[in-house]
């Protein structure tokens, strides 16, 4: 009975590494989909807004900002960003990529592992958009 619940802990540190410790290859997590507009998806969202010059470096502030966020690709100079977010328990990452194409700039977050959310990606984009103003 211990080998077996020594074998689920094993299992259990496996996974948490592998959540942690995947590589993020910013070739596939670095883009925007190509049509974009506002909309919820089953493990993140889309927010579309007007783009004024200062957008792109205020946004960048406020997702510095996130607890758990780094920059995984990108600057606002660039024109598009790719953030991480990670989970603050399981460590699970999150993308977040915030560019401007024309005179719009889209937001687009999505989770990397699993298929739901619950709504945690949403959440951080009405919330880095409510702060932007």
């Amino acid at each position: 009975m211990g080998w077996i619940l020594g074998l689920l802990v094993l299992l259990f540190v496996a996974a948490q590494a592998w959540v942690r410790l995947a590589p993020a290859d910013p070739g596939q997590w670095h883009a925007l989909p190509e049509t974009a507009m506002d909309r919820d998806l089953e493990g993140g969202a889309i927010r579309v807004i007007p783009a004024y010059p200062d957008t792109l470096a205020r946004l960048d502030a406020i997702a510095r900002a996130t607890p758990r966020t780094t920059v995984l690709a990108g600057s606002p100079a660039s024109g598009m960003t790719t953030y991480v977010t990670r989970s603050a328990f399981w460590g699970f990452p999150d993308y977040t990529t915030v560019g401007q194409r024309g005179d719009r700039v889209i937001l687009y977050a999505r989770l990397r592992f699993g298929r739901g959310d619950f709504g945690v990606n949403r959440a951080r984009l009405d919330r880095w958009l409510a702060e932007l103003g």
